[in-house]
């Protein structure tokens, strides 16, 4: 269990938070195509979990729009972003937004924000996932990590970029 507030209010999520230096754990989440997407689904390249409340949120649309603009100077790196919105509403907002670079993922019917230590127990935004940045080596290993503590700030961009070597 880990600790986050929203506006100052405290939160509390389910599960534990990998550590720098372990595997993560496989997922499935569902793509625009309410098709399962794995971790296996990008074997052998650098990942970057972009994890976010909900598409919804100023916050967590500027992140998105900040990613994806990275992102297309990526190739070899697939930047994933995580939310409990429905693929529905996220491919929506891709499309309003003209986001190309980025590959929004839900985890309406998974287990992945308790497997990662995310989904929020208590409070308003009780069920949704925490804010978090992840980037993980070709091996699934976890090699930075940023908990968003406070679910009103945006991550560090540049700590994430550079944990990829592309800073």
């Amino acid at each position: 269990m880990s600790n986050w507030t929203f506006h100052g209010e405290p939160l509390q999520s389910i599960g534990n938070l990998p550590e720098v230096g372990a595997l993560v754990p496989d997922f499935v989440l569902a793509d625009k195509s309410l098709h399962d997407v794995s971790l296996q689904t990008f074997a052998g390249k650098k990942k970057v979990l972009v994890i976010v409340p909900s598409l919804d949120a100023p916050v967590c649309a500027a992140s998105a729009r900040q990613f994806d603009h990275r992102a297309g100077r990526l190739p070899d790196v697939a930047v994933l972003l995580i939310s409990a919105d429905l693929p529905f509403a996220q491919c929506r907002f891709c499309e309003t937004e003209k986001l190309t670079h980025i590959i929004a993922l839900s985890c309406f019917r998974s287990e992945f924000s308790y497997a990662y230590g995310v989904k929020l127990n208590d409070g308003v935004l009780r069920g949704l996932t925490a804010r978090a940045v992840l980037v993980i080596n070709e091996n699934n290993q976890l090699i930075y990590a940023e908990w968003v503590h406070e679910l009103t700030h945006e991550p560090n961009y540049q700590a994430a970029f550079e944990a990829i070597g592309a800073g």
